[in-house]
């Protein structure tokens, strides 16, 4: 019998910094993703990669993916990084709930960070808020043990749901933010100072995994 020629396609393919899943049912090898096996980030929502950019330039010793829906947003992270000589980012144009739950291995991940998400603040609206207690159990199943969400948002009511749903899920302690991330400011966050509005932020570390 004739053996079939057919091969399946890559998880993915690389267009500069972005990449593009071809089999969105593989979860992703980020050994053949970036050029050097490393500890993995994941910032959810990158906005410009202002954040991104700016921390993983200061951290070449990690990886990490950045998530948007945006194209536009991933080619200003692409600029980004084409101008600091960055290997160690790759940029993915996805929704963040379905990266976390069919993409990224778990657990892989050392951090999450997801600074002023939508947050849909009309009542009716508020189901679509991607920080909720699904969130929460998401994040148990990507982080390595004692990895941590950093959160930061510029809206009360969201801030106080954020940390809501994280104090009652019991794998996670809340930890203070270090000033070597906090230091490192997003542009969301940036025009919000300009306007006199505080950034919100809490972080929470993982202290058992889900089962």
């Amino acid at each position: 019998m004739e053996q079939s020629t057919h091969q399946p396609k890559p998880a993915v393919t690389t267009e500069g910094i972005i990449l593009k899943v071809e089999n969105i049912l593989s979860r992703l090898n980020p050994a053949t993703v970036f050029q050097k096996e490393q500890p993995i980030e994941v910032e959810l929502g990158s906005g410009d990669g202002s954040f991104i950019a700016a921390y993983a330039r200061a951290h070449p010793e990690s990886n990490f993916f950045a998530v948007e829906r945006l194209l536009g947003r991933l080619r200003k992270i692409e600029k980004k990084s084409k101008r600091f000589g960055l290997s160690n980012i790759c940029g993915l144009r996805i929704e963040a709930g379905y990266f976390l739950d069919f993409l990224l291995p778990h657990p892989s991940a050392q951090a999450i960070h997801v600074y002023f998400p939508d947050p849909w603040p009309k009542r009716k609206h508020r189901p679509n808020r991607l920080i909720n207690e699904e969130f929460t159990l998401r994040c148990t199943r990507v982080l390595r043990p004692g990895g941590v969400v950093y959160l930061r948002t510029d809206d009360l009511d969201y801030f106080q749901q954020m940390k809501r749903v994280f104090d009652a899920n019991k794998n996670f302690q809340e930890v203070p933010t270090p000033e070597s991330i906090s230091s490192f400011i997003t542009d969301f966050e940036r025009n919000f100072h300009t306007q006199g509005v505080p950034t919100l932020a809490a972080a929470y570390r993982l202290v058992a995994a889900s089962i």
